[in-house]
Order: structure tokens, then C-alpha cells, then sequence
């Protein structure tokens, strides 16, 4: 019977450990591989939108030919990095219209894509664009 409980506990825990495994923030730059990771990540999902060189679309304060708000740069020049990780992570995995009532933008959910350790990689090659401060700024907010 004692072995059974020690094994039910152990078991808890892995589970707890893994459900909470990419519940971490904030999320670094400190990690080469996990940038890499996340550059070949933006460039497949990302790029198209917020540009390769990650300064989103022209005129991004506008709207487009349909209406929809641009997509804002990321390195730094824009908003992003007034968001805590939580909040970005979100905004990735489920888009704006299911965060936001009568959104109207194209930021759809990259979550059936892309699993939360490459969500969280995407975030740190955004973050490796970043100026120190800013950096460090909204690494104090993600804490």
C-alpha cells in the first residue's frame, strides 16, 4: 500500500511538473539555441505579417485595403514590449479575437501550429531585437 501512495505522488508531481513547464515567465534571450529555434519559427508563421526584419508592415498605425489595423513591428520600435509574457504568449497561441471582444485585425492563433516551448522561443528572437532597456523593462513586468 505504501509503495502505491509513494508511486501516486510521484506520478502527481511529474503531472504537476509538466503542466507547468511552459507556464514560465518571463521568458529570456539568454538562450542561443531557443533564439534560433525561434527565428526558423517567426520566419514561417510570423514573417509574412511583421516582416523578416521583424518592423512589421508599412504604415502599421494604419489599416489595410480591408479595413484591419497593420501588423506592428516587434523589434522594439512598437508596442510589443508593452505586454508582460503571459499576455504575448496569448496573444500567439489564441489571437486577438478570441483575447479581445470585436477585435478587428488578421492576429489569428498560431496554437494548433505551434506548442508552448516554440511560442515561448518565438518570444526570445522578438526579444533578442530588443534594446537592453526595453528589455529589461518588460523582463520586470513578466516577473
Amino acid at each position: 500500500m505504501r509503495l502505491k501512495l509513494i508511486i501516486a505522488f510521484l506520478f502527481t508531481l511529474f503531472l504537476t511538473e509538466i503542466s507547468n513547464a511552459h507556464n514560465h515567465f518571463p521568458i529570456t534571450r539568454d538562450s542561443e539555441a531557443n533564439i534560433l529555434k525561434g527565428k526558423v519559427l517567426y520566419e514561417q508563421h510570423c514573417a509574412s505579417c511583421h516582416m523578416v526584419n521583424l518592423t512589421g508592415a508599412v504604415d502599421w498605425k494604419g489599416v489595410d485595403k480591408d479595413g484591419h489595423r497593420k501588423a506592428p513591428p516587434l523589434n522594439g520600435t512598437g508596442h510589443t514590449w508593452h505586454h508582460n509574457d503571459e499576455l504575448l504568449h496569448k496573444i500567439i497561441k489564441l489571437g486577438f479575437a478570441k483575447l479581445m471582444n470585436n477585435y478587428e485585425g488578421k492576429m489569428v492563433g498560431f496554437g494548433d501550429k505551434i506548442d508552448d516551448a516554440g511560442i515561448d522561443n518565438i518570444l526570445s528572437y522578438i526579444k533578442s531585437y530588443w534594446t537592453d532597456d526595453i528589455y529589461e523593462y518588460q523582463i520586470s513586468m513578466s516577473k
